[in-house]
């Protein structure tokens, strides 16, 4: 979550000043010009894209995808597509609490309580090398358009029906960091575009730089029709979340009913935005996104990678994966075969608390195999991390690994 360090002054004054000057107007009546400058910077941030576009400042991430959800579906309505209301999105992927982001979501684990209250669209098949159903002698490029059809199929399915697709273009939490083969977001695009659905870009973890990128789909130039931003853009010094929106959107909605039927009691809270705006500001100056570009020799995602590589040699490591500030490592019982531990044992979870005695603190998941089985954990430090700091953080968990596994 925290892209540009802890303490950073500048943010807390920023959001005092505004507090001093305004705290909180509804946005269902008012703006703010904090807001509007701030929604033109993210914009510029966005790239050509979302020029003329717009943003709708939401507290959060969930907020944010419920905020896009419904924004694609009344766009459709506004474009005379009323029959589109389905959403597609992918297995083990997580897109927020809420009723509506945890329906697209497919997380086992955090849907199965509640999945008697939320409204079932189809879930495709997703792009994991490391485990990957396909064969990958190619450098992956064949399965991941062997995946792209799954989209394709869904779309096909849905007979007319189908909104949007939403997705995360580096997985988060529940997959650990999987990176997308070559090709394969570029034929998931180009599927969309073709079928009139939506791309919804979800980059809450991944945006605001934590990729080496200012957003993640940018490696693979891909232009979503939303994106969904969240954590990274206030680096949690204030609830905040955004939706961008491009211009094709928005003329549909400005051109049809000429309003967004949608809103929350602190949209565009002043203050959260301003905290925005000064994280922005700092990202920018300190030139952080360039940091966490691992092709940069020196920078601290280059040298995070070749670190965590190390980690390979520990006994339950299967595989280490991610980009940029992203990481994730994923432990199996058995390397030749790739068996996962059992999910009683909880590896990753004691893993994660042999961590936290030593003074380092990961993100400890299961269920990256099928929903239930698979130990991981992910990695995501701030861009202000020094060489000495990774150099330790990286022994502490080979430690807690290790020692995790003799227990075992």
């Amino acid at each position: 979550m925290n892209f540009i360090g802890h303490g950073v002054q500048e943010i807390a004054a920023a959001m005092a000043d505004q507090a001093k000057q305004l705290e909180f107007v509804h946005s269902s009546q008012f703006t703010t010009p904090v807001a509007e400058k701030y929604a033109q910077e993210l914009l510029e941030f966005a790239g050509k894209n979302f020029a003329g576009g717009c943003v709708y400042f939401t507290c959060g991430g969930s907020e944010a995808i419920e905020t896009a959800l419904k924004l694609a579906r009344q766009y459709q309505v506004e474009i005379g597509q009323g029959k589109r209301h389905q959403v597609i999105s992918r297995g083990q992927s997580y897109h927020g609490s809420t009723l509506g982001a945890l329906a697209v979501s497919g997380n086992k684990r955090r849907r199965e309580m509640y999945l008697p209250m939320v409204r079932e669209f189809a879930h495709v098949a997703f792009p994991y090398c490391y485990r990957c159903a396909y064969d990958c002698t190619d450098g992956c490029r064949n399965c991941g358009q062997e995946y792209a059809a799954d989209l394709e199929k869904a779309i096909e399915a849905a007979e007319g029906q189908a909104a949007a697709f939403v997705f995360e273009p580096v997985s988060g939490a529940t997959l650990g960091a999987v990176v997308p083969p070559p090709g394969y977001l570029q034929t998931v695009a180009e599927i969309c575009r073709r079928q009139g659905v939506l791309l919804i870009s979800d980059e809450v973890m991944t945006g605001m730089g934590r990729t080496g990128r200012n957003f993640a789909v940018e490696h693979w130039e891909v232009a979503p029709d939303i994106l969904v931003t969240a954590k990274g853009l206030s680096s949690g010094y204030a609830p905040l979340g955004a939706v961008l929106v491009t211009k094709r959107v928005v003329d549909a909605i400005a051109e049809g009913s000429g309003a967004f039927m949608h809103g929350f009691t602190y949209n565009s809270h002043p203050i959260s935005v301003a905290a925005g705006r000064a994280v922005l500001k700092v990202l920018r100056r300190e030139d952080l996104v360039k940091a966490a570009d691992g092709s940069h020799a020196g920078s601290a995602s280059a040298l995070l990678r070749v670190a965590l590589e190390t980690l390979r040699e520990c006994s339950a490591v299967g595989d280490v994966r991610g980009v940029g500030l992203l990481w994730g490592v994923e432990f199996v019982a058995d390397k030749a075969n790739k068996k996962p531990f059992s999910p009683e044992l909880n590896f990753a979870g004691r893993v994660g608390q042999a961590a936290a005695k030593r003074g380092l603190m990961v993100y400890p998941m299961q269920g990256c195999v099928d929903g239930v089985a698979g130990d991981h954990l992910l990695i995501a430090p701030p861009a202000v991390i020094t060489r000495e700091e990774i150099g330790w953080a990286v022994e502490q968990l080979g430690e807690a690994i290790e020692e995790t596994a003799g227990g075992k």
